[in-house]
């Protein structure tokens, strides 16, 4: 294929200058690549060149109109590089300057049809006459005149940006344009600190040493004494009050006694009354005369409420409270006897709270549900499938799961149970709380305490109930001062009033209940097997036949009199009245004097 193309032959410009550049750059010999290099390169320069000085220069020959340039054929012999560059940058121009035309006609169509009440440009400097906007139905309604804004806004500061867009309507923007602008605001006047009353010593202090906050120097008070004759005219003021109602009693005596009572009952209601004081009593101390006027005949500042004599100060007393005596001993208020049914009711309830309330956990995700609870009874009911299918496997997981389930029980149990020591030292707090309630005393008369089964009941037992006291041993009787809380002492009072029996000797160590036949000697043995003699050795000599225990007082005491319960053995009467003190021994008295009620007692 021949690289020589034939130019399309057509009359203008453009086919001329197409010619020349084809003439231009086709070299004369088709075998002289070099030539047409060069000839290329000289070509795009002279270009550049020309379009450089079409820029400098601005209005060249360069872009004259295409009719005042006659486009010269190149000779194909030897091309010219200037005559080419002048017609191809003629060309450029031309094409140019019609692009830029086409653009902005588009523009402005684009414009116009968009918005139909734009008035079109006009095109090359010419004015077009104005055209009517075309009108149009439902949403393409044409608006009022009136109603569009043609005026140009006015340059916002950065205060008014944030302001809210006021309508495009032309009664409203021309109201807006006459409302007169607002006067600026006015600078806030310096703001005077309020004297404060409550700091006028600390100011006045202050203002005398030059510093602020300065505390203020104490200055003692002066002594002041009573005028002469004060005490005087009111002891006067008093023996006349005296007198005068010695008078009215007098009066009244007499009056009564005449039969004109209610006539004197009339003359006192008659009778003025005294004139209020010019100030009550609480008041007048804080008054400069005594007198309410001072309110309004002197300055607040004179009156003494904030002065060094004033009977108002910045201190409270605050009186501690002390409880009443008998709060201490105050029993607890009783809870409601419930029956046995309701108590039943009162759980069943409860225990239904208890399992609602962990479905609930449940059922909300909180806490796991709980493992069927597989036995040996409901094991086909439960594992329907597996106990079928391997019965000897399923009855061993079942053993082992009742297994676990008694084990944890049994340990739950160990776990709550209490040890020894915390056994013991919840004994001991309930004894404690039983003492708060109050002590009480009782004095017992035992004719006879020498057995010593009988010792060591009434011994162990006032230890377990936490009783303090003394047992006095004298060889006329015993005697028994127990003191405690008043609910072990009804325990103590029974133990030794109904449960001891008192005329039975206890079985001597290592002897054995023999019961003997109808046909043997059974004088002197009853049906438990002891022996009514067997009191003589036992007791050491001393028969427990008559052998009683008697309450001699009982009332309550302010504090214990003992801090433990102890025998002691006193032979003698002053013995006695020494181990009990002196503030127990007319019990001694109270107890050898006390003869009971039946003829039985006889010491």
């Amino acid at each position: 294929m021949s690289e020589r193309k034939r130019a399309f032959e057509e009359n203008g410009p453009s086919s001329a200058s197409k010619k020349a550049r084809s003439e231009t750059t086709t070299p004369t010999h088709g075998h002289d690549s070099i030539n047409d290099k060069e000839a290329l390169i000289a070509q795009k320069r002279a270009e550049i060149a020309a379009k450089l000085a079409a820029m400098r220069s601005g209005s060249s020959s360069a872009f004259a109109s295409p009719a005042s340039h006659t486009p010269v054929p190149a000779q194909p012999s030897s091309p010219g590089p200037s005559a080419a560059s002048a017609h191809f940058s003629e060309d450029v121009s031309k094409r140019i300057a019609e692009a830029k035309r086409k653009v902005a006609e588009a523009q402005n169509k684009l414009a116009t049809k968009d918005n139909p009440y734009m008035s079109a440009p006009s095109s090359r400097g010419k004015s077009r006459s104005a055209e009517p906007a075309p009108q149009g139905a439902g949403l393409k309604m044409a608006a009022h005149p009136l109603l569009l804004d043609t005026s140009i806004p006015a340059p916002q500061s950065k205060k008014d940006r944030y302001k809210p867009m006021q309508p495009k309507f032309a009664s409203i923007r021309a109201n807006a344009r006459n409302v007169p602008t607002p006067p600026p605001a006015p600078p806030p006047a310096p703001t005077v600190a309020k004297e404060n009353p409550y700091a006028a010593a600390a100011a006045s202090a202050s203002a005398e040493t030059g510093f602020e906050g300065t505390p203020r120097e104490r200055v003692g008070r002066s002594l002041r004494f009573n005028p002469k004759g004060k005490y005087v005219s009111i002891a006067n003021q008093m023996r006349q009050d005296i007198q005068l109602e010695a008078l009215k009693q007098r009066i009244a005596e007499s009056a009564r006694k005449a039969g004109l009572d209610s006539e004197f009952d009339t003359l006192e209601k008659n009778i003025r009354r005294e004139v209020p004081p010019m100030a009550e009593w609480w008041d007048a101390p804080l008054l400069p005369t005594g007198r309410y006027s001072d309110l309004d005949e002197f300055d607040p500042a004179y009156l003494k409420i904030r002065t060094e004599n004033s009977p108002i100060t910045i201190y409270i007393q605050h009186p501690i409270p002390i409880p009443a005596p008998g709060d201490k001993n105050k029993p607890a208020p009783k809870p409601l006897m419930l029956t046995k049914k309701e108590q039943k009711k009162m759980r069943k309830q409860r225990r239904q709270a208890e399992l609602q309330d962990k479905r609930d956990r449940i059922r909300m995700g909180l806490i796991p549900p709980d493992p069927p609870k597989v036995r040996l009874s409901n094991l086909m009911k439960v594992l329907t499938s597996d106990a079928v299918q391997d019965p000897t496997r399923v009855e061993a997981r079942v053993r082992r799961e009742v297994a676990m389930r008694k084990h944890t029980h049994d340990k739950m149990n160990a776990e709550r149970k209490l040890t020894d020591e915390q056994r013991r030292e919840k004994t001991e707090t309930k004894k404690a709380e039983e003492d708060k309630k109050g002590i009480v005393g009782a004095v017992f008369k035992i004719s006879t305490l020498s057995d010593p089964a009988q010792r060591f009941k009434v011994r162990k037992n006032a230890e377990q109930m936490a009783l303090s006291g003394l047992v006095i041993f004298n060889p006329a009787f015993s005697m028994v001062y127990a003191e405690g809380a008043p609910k072990f002492m009804r325990s103590y009072k029974r133990l030794l009033l109904h449960r001891i029996a008192w005329t039975e000797a206890a079985r001597a160590r290592g002897e054995e209940e023999v019961e003997l036949a109808d046909g043997e000697d059974g004088a002197g043995v009853d049906e438990s097997g002891e022996g009514k003699a067997a009191a003589g050795p036992s007791s050491g000599g001393v028969s427990l036949e008559g052998n009683r225990c008697d309450l001699v007082w009982e009332g309550p005491v302010r504090e214990r009199a003992f801090t433990n319960f102890r025998p002691k053995s006193c032979p003698t009467d002053s013995a006695a009245r020494d181990a009990l003190g002196a503030k127990l021994m007319s019990y001694w008295d109270m107890a050898k004097n006390y003869k009971p009620e039946d003829d039985e007692w006889n010491v």
